[in-house]
């Protein structure tokens, strides 16, 4: 019997097709102490562009990654860049005036210019384009919001506009435009970009963890196995920062997965990149690959990190949505990504707190860290060298605003919900696992979780977060352990997938 679209493309697992379609890096492991002007930890797009854009100013600029780089979030984005981030426009000119968000809203300009030259400069074949990215609503109620958010951008110099229509097979009630933007490769782009780095001296070790900072004349991170690394500047770009400093991120940001589905279809999509307005969001773009074909990249479905059982009826979703909107016969590829969000919707970029002056951050991004990646690599090379940037009073990451926000109470109460939820909750002694089923358990009177693989081998390891302890979930699409706290998330064996977690989980058999 023939198999459906569904079952035909859950036969193989999870893959991101930027990750497929690249080679696997090998930079070193770092195998002793060091010394650099500038340390960067985290080696996705903002600490790969922060590296190579301050390595042209002259430092000696060393960057770790705990796993692989640009392996991570930028591994698993859908790769829009620009700098119509949804509707965000009406809004931060209500929040925080004009001006602010004219800053805003050129520096996202000036960061996809700013690829653009990278790529020309260094001939980077990263199957770059210049692409107009829309907004739309199927929704007559959301028209206003779409007609509001219009006005603001135009108010703005922005390169916005208004359509009645768009060329996909979807009947639209409105959609803003704003005309060359862009898509690329994401891993094609950054693997050439740390090479030239490393060919003109820079230094990458990779699965080299950062455990601490110790802030005092100059940085010292200490690392895992012992060793350390004495910088002038450290540069954290982990996605969500590793060490706090006392800056109390993990009360002011909150993490979110969303899901993509790479489609092939009989029909050729007709270029440009989509999303929706209305909820269940659908990001829509297209990516080329051999043979002239393309694949149909289909994003949505975002929830709280931890805070979803159903993680594979969100993938199921978008096969289908792939299925009766193009026509999409087979489904090599699809991935999920994660994405923290500040209280106020604007990103973290600068001294990770008022008193640490030698130590910047660069986070809360949303789903748009292409561009936001970029523009933080231009604020924080300007605060290193000038002591100050036109841009840094919107991002600073000591603002009060997220502090004082009705977000902030909400998303901290979710938080003291599920801690209490999941130390409460009562769970099995006795349980039966079936093939690659994974599932919170009690042994020996204590919380755990139980996983067996696809060949019979059970793996159990405690499930309180090594974080900020909350009681982790099982993740049945990803294979994974998420806390639905601050999400941190660990596969099933144990260890740190993503942070702020450090420590990896305890293995109890």
């Amino acid at each position: 019997m023939p198999q459906n679209l569904v079952e035909k493309t859950f036969i193989k697992a999870p893959e991101s097709y930027w990750i497929a379609s690249t080679p696997q890096t090998n930079y070193p492991q770092l195998g002793s102490n060091i010394k650099t002007n500038i340390l960067i930890i985290g080696g996705g797009i903002t600490g790969i562009t922060t590296a190579y854009i301050l390595q042209k100013e002259g430092f000696d600029v060393v960057l770790i990654d705990t796993n692989r780089i640009a392996a991570a979030a930028t591994g698993h984005t859908t790769a829009k860049i620009t700098s119509l981030h949804d509707l965000k426009y009406a809004k931060l000119i209500k929040q925080i005036g004009n001006e602010g968000a004219l800053i805003y809203g050129q520096i996202n300009e000036k960061a996809i210019s700013v690829i653009d030259k990278i790529i020309s400069e260094n001939n980077i074949k990263c199957d770059f384009s210049r692409q107009p990215n829309y907004v739309f609503t199927q929704d007559e109620q959301y028209i206003s919001k779409i007609e509001e958010e219009v006005n603001a951008a135009i108010s703005l110099g922005l390169p916005a506009s208004y359509k009645s229509s768009l060329p996909l097979p979807l009947e639209i009630k409105g959609a803003i435009c704003f005309d060359n933007q862009a898509q690329f490769h994401p891993r094609k782009y950054l693997l050439a970009l740390a090479d030239i780095f490393t060919k003109k001296g820079g230094q990458i070790f990779e699965n080299t963890t950062a455990l601490d900072i110790h802030h005092g004349d100059n940085c010292v991170t200490s690392i895992k196995g012992g060793f350390s690394i004495s910088s002038n500047k450290v540069i954290i770009t982990t996605q969500f920062p590793f060490y706090d400093g006392w800056g109390l991120y993990a009360t002011k940001m909150y993490g979110e997965r969303s899901y993509v589905v790479a489609a092939k279809s009989p029909n050729k999509f007709p270029g440009g990149m989509y999303i929706s307005y209305e909820q269940p969001t659908r990001s829509l773009r297209y990516q080329p690959i051999e043979n002239d074909e393309q694949l149909i990249l289909i994003g949505g479905e975002h929830h709280k990190t931890g805070q979803d059982d159903k993680e594979n009826e969100h993938y199921k979703n978008l096969i289908l949505y792939a299925k009766n909107t193009f026509s999409a016969a087979d489904i090599p590829y699809r991935w999920s990504a994660q994405d923290y969000t500040v209280m106020d919707d604007i990103p973290y970029i600068g001294n990770i707190t008022s008193s640490k002056k030698d130590i910047f951050v660069a986070t809360g991004f949303a789903k748009w860290g292409m561009t936001s990646s970029t523009s933080a690599a231009m604020i924080i090379r300007d605060l290193i060298i000038s002591g100050s940037s036109p841009y840094e009073y919107i991002f600073a990451p000591n603002r009060l605003k997220p502090v004082f926000s009705k977000n902030f109470y909400v998303q901290n109460l979710n938080v003291v919900e599920n801690l209490i939820e999941g130390k409460t909750k009562s769970l099995p002694e006795k349980f039966s696992l079936d093939l690659e089923e994974g599932k919170p358990v009690k042994m020996d009177g204590e919380k755990a979780g139980a996983y067996r693989d696809i060949d019979g081998c059970i793996y159990v390891v405690d499930t309180t977060c090594t974080h900020l302890g909350c009681e982790l979930r099982w993740n049945s699409a990803e294979k994974t352990w998420d806390c639905p706290c601050h999400a941190s998330r660990f596969d099933f064996k144990g260890n740190v997938i993503e942070g702020p977690a450090i420590k990896p989980l305890k293995r109890i058999r």
